[in-house]
């Protein structure tokens, strides 16, 4: 049987697979792990991992499929990929700000970013910012966009008064 989802995000750790994965499937609802795989003796001259540990932990996020490796120490996270979760409420946008950006690094957080104790960025995003900056009216937009580019969590009622004026 086919997966519905053709593409899966794979992050590479150093050696926190499993525990980044319990991290994540513990704060988005509807996750879990599906999956943990171990290094063996194959090939133990090339990735150097103990027979026996976790080389992928597979896991869902809210039904996103997501693949979690233990690579070692080559490759770091950065900027350059992040992983958007849009929000209805600001209750969702407090809860996902808080949880993800315990540990993280407090200084790369702006306008709705923020990275996590492992270096993953996420964008902490309530759907109403996206309506605001997308609207016919200049003037409105800006003004949202001006409020934004001052905040690291999004503040919906703070965008809503810039918003209006």
């Amino acid at each position: 049987m086919q997966s519905a989802q053709k593409i899966t995000p794979c992050l590479w750790f150093d050696d926190q697979a499993e525990e980044a994965a319990n991290f994540y499937t513990g704060i988005f609802p509807h996750s879990k792990i599906t999956a943990i795989s171990r290094y063996g003796e194959a090939g133990r001259e090339v990735h150097g991992k103990a027979p026996g540990s976790v080389m992928v932990a597979a896991f869902e996020l809210d039904g996103q499929a997501f693949t979690a490796l233990n690579g070692g120490p080559v490759f770091k996270f950065n900027e350059a990929v992040s992983f958007q979760i849009s929000c209805e409420t600001q209750m969702e946008t407090d809860h996902y700000w808080r949880r993800l950006s315990e540990g993280g690094d407090e200084a790369a957080q702006q306008c709705g970013w923020l990275k996590d104790k492992y270096g993953v960025s996420w964008q902490v995003v309530p759907r109403v910012l996206i309506e605001m900056l997308g609207d016919a009216d200049q003037a409105k937009a800006r003004r949202a966009m001006a409020a934004m580019m001052q905040m690291k969590k999004i503040d919906i009622e703070q965008l809503r008064r810039a918003f209006a004026g």
